[in-house]
């Protein structure tokens, strides 16, 4: 039995042991789950998604012709790339933001990604 399945001793201990990026973690996943969203990691490239999570960064990329702006959302299980095209600031869209995404998802260099997906911001979390 994991310390998650356990009675209130067992998750205590964990909280006291555990990294507190690793409780973050699981915390961000668990609400994740319960606002409707999908893992990130169980997303797999072609899908439809909704993915809810927290903006770990958000960077202008400028190019030759046209600026994008990308952000990696972050949900507890997994990092997602989020790109919107054409974009050079979106208000709301900074780091720390709790938002919900929905789009398709694909892969880039490895990596997944959301282009010009829906968002909603998160007032609370």
């Amino acid at each position: 039995m994991s310390a998650k399945e356990g009675g209130y001793f067992s998750r205590l201990v964990r909280k006291l042991t555990s990294d507190v990026d690793e409780l973050d973690a699981d915390d961000l996943s668990e609400k994740s789950e319960a606002g409707g969203a999908q893992r990130a990691c169980d997303c797999r490239s072609g899908e439809e998604v909704t993915v809810l999570g927290r903006l770990r960064s958000v960077q202008l990329c400028p190019n030759d012709e046209a600026a994008t702006l990308q952000a990696e959302l972050f949900d507890g299980t997994a990092g997602v790339t989020l790109v919107w095209l054409g974009r050079r600031r979106i208000p709301g869209i900074e780091p720390g933001r709790t938002i919900k995404v929905r789009g398709r998802m694909a892969e880039r260099d490895g990596q997944k990604v959301l282009y010009n997906p829906f968002y909603e911001l998160q007032t609370t979390f």
